[in-house]
């Protein structure tokens, strides 16, 4: 019963618009200001950071896959050494319930040279398992070929970094020189031009077919400088790569090479590193936000209390305990911070949808490794923070209900 009257009386003093009762009104609207642009703010930066380390994320995955099975001595150089990989092992990792992918590939650095430049570069060959859904999505001129592991096309897919950096166009042949024993050269013929802005990446690595690259290494037609592995769900990485890795490291091919398994944190440390840091940016925003939001409506509340000192005296004097009415100013205020909320979630929600569908505001690529600013949208989150946002200024407003107990009905009933 005192749930319902105490809501009732809040609500009551909510609605009301008498022009004698209006000295705390600059302070509600500043309260619901402060919730509504701090929860807004909350959205817009989760959402952004969430965004931007799936985009990063994503390409870093597209270029290697989730898992990768390499041979242990190759470590982290791009000069591979072989391992075998037959039928048997292909059917043997695909076996993993938390796999989805499994393609072979093989590595061979080299350099690109034109009449007035000349660039560094990893040829990577593929076979005609690999899924080229990764560089469908960031093409941007020409066609990803259908890459072969028994003939060679001499067809390469190149960045458009690249392509600029070295005055190339799509159908240009280039001469490619790779050095091993001795200089062997490849002429080339650009047949598709993607772009994905992850300069790291972009700058360095050309898709070509799998047989060609085995032929530059002069390795049997069993042998690759590794297996990617795509994996269903990314939460399952951590576990996944443990398992594989021990039914497979250490444990040697025909030749004597042993396997190493590794996944896509443990081999671009300083990438995922960073991400990690922008989980320290989501707090601290996160925990400046909902101090300004609460600070407004602690500030707002007093306010409200000093202005209903009278009502509070004639509440008591009727018999209403302290708990009653420090519900009512509770009550009132979870209806200020409701709205409050339902604008930052206006706010929130419609640059998240304008820059989804629009793209206005823009990233240099160079550094960010996009040319817009990345949103993300996650019901849990959005909910997570909504919930987060109401509970925490609620409770912060707990202490200065207090105020309450501390006023006198027989001079509270005198007080203007």
């Amino acid at each position: 019963m005192n749930m319902d009257l105490s809501r009732f009386i809040a609500l009551r003093i909510y609605r009301n618009s008498e022009p004698g009762k209006q000295v705390s009104r600059p302070a509600v609207l500043i309260a619901m200001i402060g919730i509504a642009i701090g929860l807004a703010v909350m959205i817009i930066a989760v959402s952004v950071i969430v965004g931007f380390k799936s985009e990063v994320r994503e390409k870093v995955v597209g270029f290697g896959a989730h898992i990768q099975v390499s041979n242990l001595d190759a470590v982290r150089s791009y000069e591979t050494r072989p391992v075998v990989v037959g039928d048997s092992m292909l059917t043997a990792l695909s076996a993993y319930p938390e796999v989805k992918h499994v393609q072979r590939y093989s590595t061979k650095p080299g350099m690109i040279k034109t009449s007035d430049a000349f660039q560094g570069i990893v040829l990577k060959g593929v076979g005609p398992e690999y899924d080229r859904a990764f560089f469908c999505r960031h093409l941007v001129e020409g066609d990803i070929p259908q890459f072969s592991d028994s003939a060679s096309s001499n067809r390469v897919v190149i960045s458009k970094s690249l392509a600029g950096k070295l005055k190339l166009k799509l159908g240009d042949k280039i001469d490619t020189y790779y050095i091993q024993e001795d200089v062997r050269a490849r002429r080339l013929v650009i047949a598709g031009i993607y772009q994905t802005n992850f300069s790291e990446y972009d700058n360095l690595f050309l898709l070509t077919d799998l047989n060609m690259v085995n032929r530059l290494n002069k390795w049997e037609p069993d042998q690759v400088s590794g297996v990617e592995l795509e994996l269903r769900d990314y939460g399952t990485l951590e576990e996944t790569t443990y398992r594989i890795a021990a039914d497979t490291d250490e444990r040697p091919d025909r030749n004597g090479a042993e396997y190493c398994v590794r996944n896509v944190e443990q081999l671009n440390p300083q990438i995922f590193a960073w991400l990690g840091i922008l989980d320290v940016n989501i707090w601290v925003i996160l925990i400046l936000m909902i101090g300004v939001a609460g600070f407004t409506m602690v500030s707002g509340l007093l306010i409200i209390i000093i202005e209903r000192t009278s009502m509070i005296g004639v509440l008591k004097s009727l018999g209403a305990d302290n708990f009653t009415i420090r519900k009512v100013f509770l009550w009132f205020s979870v209806f200020l911070i409701g709205k409050g909320m339902l604008w930052g979630n206006v706010i929130g929600l419609a640059f998240y949808f304008v820059q989804h569908w629009f793209g206005l505001f823009k990233l240099d690529p160079e550094t960010y490794y996009m040319d817009t600013v990345p949103v993300s949208f996650n019901i849990w989150l959005f909910l997570l923070l909504n919930a987060g946002t109401l509970l925490a200024s609620v409770l912060m407003l707990l202490g200065p209900s207090y105020l309450i107990t501390r006023i006198s009905p027989a001079t509270s009933i005198r007080y203007e």
